[in-house]
């Protein structure tokens, strides 16, 4: 077993916090154990505590349209929530909860370490970008310890107010260039031209 599947395992069983009383089951993520890019979203919400699975509902099925439309499917990609469990009628998540979740999460990063992290939502946002409204960072990549942070509203937002998809489907659209610099500046140098021929003098 992998460190990472240990560690959903740990996730699993965790009785940490109220939210483990009513959730059917810990939601820890899914994707690649090297997954390139990395999802954060917020909560599990109904069918993802039923399913134990993250975003499986319409926001998932969005979220799938969107990593369609840039070239990429599900699988490509490692996808989980700041808070493993379903808050009560999806309410949002409190302090100590995020508290109590945050180390999974960030056992996470430590063990898949993604190039590009996308935050879907605020409480996502927040756990680089504190204090700063999403209206005005978002789709806008920072590179913060060597990983690339892009900030973006959640694909639930886009089901509830429809004026914010073409914002979310226009930060998507920006994820393939932002990889392909991120290749590019990893790639290695190209070897040095070697150097012409010098033609030897009559009179040396």
């Amino acid at each position: 077993m992998s460190e990472l599947e240990e560690l959903n395992k740990e996730i699993r069983s965790c009785r940490q916090c109220r939210l483990a009383k009513d959730r059917r089951y810990a939601v820890p993520g899914e994707g690649p154990d090297q997954a390139t890019i990395m999802f954060i979203g917020e909560a599990p919400g109904y069918h993802e505590d039923q399913q134990g699975r993250p975003f499986v509902g319409a926001a998932g099925q969005f979220l799938e349209t969107l990593l369609s439309d840039i070239g990429l499917k599900r699988r490509d990609v490692f996808i989980c929530n700041v808070i493993k469990c379903r808050p009560p009628e999806n309410r949002a998540p409190l302090p100590d909860e995020l508290a109590l979740c945050r180390p999974f999460l960030d056992r996470q990063i430590a063990l898949i370490q993604p190039q590009v992290i996308i935050t879907l939502g605020r409480y996502s946002m927040e756990i680089v970008f504190k204090g700063v409204s999403i209206t005005k960072i978002h789709g806008v990549a920072r590179k913060i310890d060597g990983v690339t942070y892009i900030p973006m509203f959640h694909p639930a937002a886009a089901l509830h107010q429809p004026r914010y998809r073409s914002l979310i489907e226009e930060d998507f659209a920006k994820i393939p260039a932002i990889l392909a610099n991120i290749a590019e500046l990893d790639a290695p140098p190209p070897p040095p031209a070697p150097e012409p021929p010098q033609q030897l003098s009559l009179f040396n």
